[in-house]
């Protein structure tokens, strides 16, 4: 199971890092919204542990695009805005439970696994562009019904393609949304990729879907 955790109070991200991984947890932690929405949209992750008021974009801002793109992943609100109304709101705007700081860690981790219990139901998650489908929850991806046999990178980086659907996205973007790195402008690892999954997903079919824009970078989209 994959957590995010999105929290700029480093102690706080730091304690909740080494308590979910040594509870047999991957987690990974951001503590800029704009970067941890980035992470959230092109990962396949299992729940996000979401702060409210964060640098970047705030926590609201983050469930809401979450949810308005279709994406179902289980979220934990866990901030100190105690009021009831910003509990009502971040429900309402589709967040799976809300707990206040300071907190135990026990209720936390009870929390977590009990809303991963009830994550099959809601991760149903497909998308669609022309005859390419992928299923995010599953690890699946098809083109005209047909299985597209992807390596975990392959499928990673057609993931964040597909969310990013008309996107032009840059090779320093992908490089480290995909691979986690800064990207080297002396290396051609993105545009090897590319190529492997060009070979994949449109060499055998007659209509493209990955398209690259000189100079920039490459996006995949419905011409």
């Amino acid at each position: 199971m994959r957590i995010l955790i999105i929290e700029d109070e480093r102690k706080t991200a730091a304690f909740l890092n080494k308590g979910l991984s040594e509870s047999g947890f991957v987690v990974d932690t951001e503590e800029n919204g704009e970067q941890g929405l980035l992470l959230a949209l092109s990962k396949g992750y299992d729940l996000i542990i979401l702060d409210v008021m964060l640098p970047g974009r705030d926590g609201w801002s983050i469930l809401s695009t979450l949810r308005q793109s279709g994406n179902q992943v289980p979220v934990l609100f866990l901030t100190a805005r105690d009021a009831v109304q910003d509990r009502v709101k971040g429900l309402e705007l589709g967040a799976d439970d809300y707990l206040i700081k300071p907190f135990a860690f026990s209720e936390l981790l009870a929390r977590v696994r009990l809303l991963l219990r009830r994550a099959p139901a809601r991760q149903s998650e497909t998308l669609q562009i022309a005859d390419l489908e992928i299923a995010f929850a599953r690890q699946k991806a098809t083109r005209g019904g047909n299985r597209l046999d992807l390596t975990a990178k392959e499928f990673s980086l057609l993931s964040l393609l597909v969310r990013r659907t008309g996107e032009v996205l840059s090779r320093i973007l992908i490089a480290e949304q995909v691979w986690d790195i800064n990207f080297d402008s002396d290396t051609n690892v993105i545009d090897v990729a590319i190529r492997r999954l060009r070979s994949k997903v449109d060499d055998p079919f007659e209509k493209k879907l990955i398209h690259t824009v000189r100079g920039v970078g490459y996006v995949l989209e419905d011409r």
